[in-house]
């Protein structure tokens, strides 16, 4: 009969470190997404999130960093060249990743073995395909929420404020 708090205590355990490394991974994956292809604000909301359950540190900074993803994807959607810049980005990030995943032979101009050309194949490939799509629905999702409205930046904070 002691066995089983000591099992659950174990569990909680499991449990916190797996939720702070994925949070952390999000994290940190979400600040190089900032600069790379993907969603490098979504990632980092969605980490923090899963850290602000274990730390106060990132319960004070989800919100403010989910105000500003918030209001970046209300801008986004604002005028028509930005709408179609952003897909044109988001199918291109599509391109790259079908293009990455087919891994065609290297070209004359690559200084490295062979075996460094585009390297991950599908694997990698799949990722820029999933950034993709996950970038459309978003971009989808905002054009819903936030074109047309009389104020989105304030509608933006209200929708931040709101998935809470």
């Amino acid at each position: 009969m002691t066995d089983k708090p000591e099992g659950r205590r174990s569990a909680k355990a499991v449990r916190r470190l797996v939720l702070e490394i994925v949070g952390w991974i999000l994290v940190v994956g979400g600040i190089a997404a900032l600069l790379l292809p993907g969603p490098g604000l979504l990632m980092v909301v969605g980490g923090l999130a899963i850290l602000s359950e274990q730390y106060e540190w990132a319960e004070r900074r989800l919100e403010p960093v989910k105000v500003m993803a918030y209001k970046a994807a209300a801008d986004g959607v604002q005028t028509w060249p930005r709408i179609i810049a952003s897909c044109t980005g988001a199918l291109a990030i599509a391109a790259v990743g079908i293009y990455w995943g087919i891994r065609p032979d290297a070209p004359d101009w690559w200084p490295l073995r062979e075996s460094w050309w585009l390297i991950g194949g599908w694997g990698t490939g799949a990722t820029l395909i999933l950034s993709s799509v996950i970038a459309l629905a978003f971009i989808v999702y905002s054009f819903r929420t936030f074109r047309g409205v009389p104020d989105p930046e304030a509608a933006a904070e209200r929708a931040a404020r709101e998935d809470d």
